[in-house]
């Protein structure tokens, strides 16, 4: 006989948070939202945190390389789309990691006996208008020189001139030795108005760059999600079909964190591939699962070795499981259950695992009650995609600008991949739609906004962590009644 769940199935809207004490100490300057990605023992603290809870979606519309460094410079995560070409998502990655903080590896080097017209080929080609000259035109080569837009003058210096003719030689330049900090490499920047220092060893050998905009930005977003090597951390999305090729490329690329994609987490399909990534590369490639809704499957993917559990089945804005195939449940419920499973596994084993919340967010208090209810950080899609940060088109649509989004079990997207049940070359039937999102403007102001509302809604509620919110949060559910109560009513509002 089926097993039967009498609880209701519930979304975000259905409930509301009780105003706590504010204190004189519970301001929005005080509030952090700094949380943990991977899993970590008792006592210790994680290997990656996010500064802010927030990690863009696994999709094509959505999470690309720009969007990668958009939101990690402002404190959050993405997880690069993965239904692409290997080449293509190591790509995404190396554009992230290279793109700047601290010591940079040049990617923009040439040899002495090049042109101006390798010059110029290389700048179109790399975007860098700082090229490192070497002895061997690579990033290791003995450092001979640099050249700037500042050296040469296009239409009045022949391309055919030679890069050792207009480049400033080796003997001009101000260097820092390798094994100097980040913060004396700035001071010798500002001390002698350099625009990049370049970083040598003993033997005159190229190591990095350390750029003047590197520091001034960082000053601009004090938030920015780094490694230890002060370069921006990237996740990246992989499958349960080809990660004996594509893990080994992402990691060379230089991802920090992986998640598996998948509609469905409760399969030995994401066991075998959690198992596989732990016993190549071992604890040092972390790696998340899911989606899962309950405690059975939130302990499968911990046991399998999972670093975090990803929470929802069906509850994203474009995504038609439910309506197709009657699998999910609703967001708040999924949260709620899988979070008093994670809470449970971390007093009996010591190892707190996080558990992300993917979906059903339709308002910006929902992501304060997913966090209250126990999420550690939040997925969304939808969000995301109104920004100029994302990788789709803005069009004209009746008057107003919006964003194209479509799901990945569209098929537009055509990642079969994400819904494979193992006997499958092709995508069915579709999970997913196609559609437009309101265009929204830049991710930074957004993002400070939304930031705003809930380091505001947290105060009220008396806290200023999220681990407190979640400590101390009290809930309640709503009638639809009382829902219509809460908005504009009996008035007529002003256009």
């Amino acid at each position: 006989m089926a097993k039967y769940l009498n609880e209701t199935s519930r979304t975000f809207s259905e409930f509301l948070l009780i105003p706590g004490l504010t204190t004189k100490d519970c301001v929005p300057g005080k509030v952090s939202l700094k949380t943990p990605l991977t899993k970590y023992e008792k006592g210790q603290t994680p290997e990656i945190e996010l500064n802010i809870p927030f990690v863009s979606a696994i999709m094509q519309s959505v999470s690309n390389d720009g969007m990668a460094i958009a939101l990690a410079k402002n404190g959050g995560l993405s997880f690069v789309f993965g239904s692409q070409s290997i080449q293509e998502q190591a790509e995404m990655i190396r554009k992230v990691k290279n793109h700047k903080s601290g010591f940079v590896i040049s990617t923009a080097n040439l040899t002495e006996e090049h042109t101006l017209k390798d010059v110029i080929a290389l700048k179109a080609k790399t975007g860098h208008s700082t090229i490192a000259i070497t002895d061997n035109g690579t990033a290791e080569g003995k450092l001979l020189g640099i050249v700037t837009s500042r050296d040469y003058r296009v239409g009045t210096d022949a391309s055919s001139k030679k890069v050792k003719e207009f480049m400033t030689p080796f003997a001009k330049l101000i260097t820092a030795k390798l094994g100097c900090t980040l913060k004396e490499a700035n001071d010798l920047i500002w001390e002698h108005k350099l625009n990049s220092l370049p970083v040598i060893d003993e033997d005159q050998n190229f190591k990095f760059f350390v750029f003047r905009k590197d520091y001034d930005n960082h000053k601009d977003n004090p938030l920015e999600l780094t490694d230890k090597q002060k370069k921006l951390v990237v996740g990246a999305g992989i499958n349960t079909r080809d990660y004996a090729e594509r893990v080994p490329a992402l990691i060379e690329a230089g991802a920090d964190v992986f998640c598996i994609d998948s509609s469905d987490g409760f399969s030995e399909w994401q066991r075998d591939t959690l198992q596989y990534i732990k016993k190549e590369f071992g604890g040092k490639i972390k790696v998340g699962a899911g989606n899962v809704v309950d405690k059975d499957g939130f302990l499968y993917l911990v046991e399998s070795g999972a670093d975090f559990v990803k929470v929802g089945v069906g509850g994203g804005s474009i995504c038609i499981t439910r309506e197709t195939k009657g699998i999910g449940r609703g967001q708040a419920t999924a949260l709620i259950e899988v979070a008093a499973a994670r809470d449970e596994y971390y007093q009996q084993t010591g190892i707190y695992v996080p558990i992300c919340s993917d979906g059903g967010i339709a308002q910006d208090y929902h992501m304060v009650l997913a966090l209250a209810m126990g999420a550690d950080f939040l997925m969304m899609g939808r969000y995301f995609a109104r920004f100029d940060e994302s990788p789709t088109r803005k069009l004209m649509v009746n008057g107003s600008y919006v964003k194209e989004y479509w799901g990945e079990g569209s098929n537009r997207a055509r990642n079969w991949e994400r819904y494979d049940m193992g006997d499958t070359d092709g995508l069915k039937f579709e999970e997913g739609v196609d559609s437009y999102v309101p265009y929204a403007g830049t991710l930074k102001d957004n993002l400070a906004v939304t930031l705003g509302k809930i380091k505001s809604t947290m105060c009220s509620c008396g806290t200023i962590s999220i681990g407190e919110l979640k400590e101390k949060a009290s809930i309640t559910l709503v009638s639809s009644v009382s829902i219509v109560e809460g908005g504009a009513h009996d008035v007529i509002v002003k256009e």
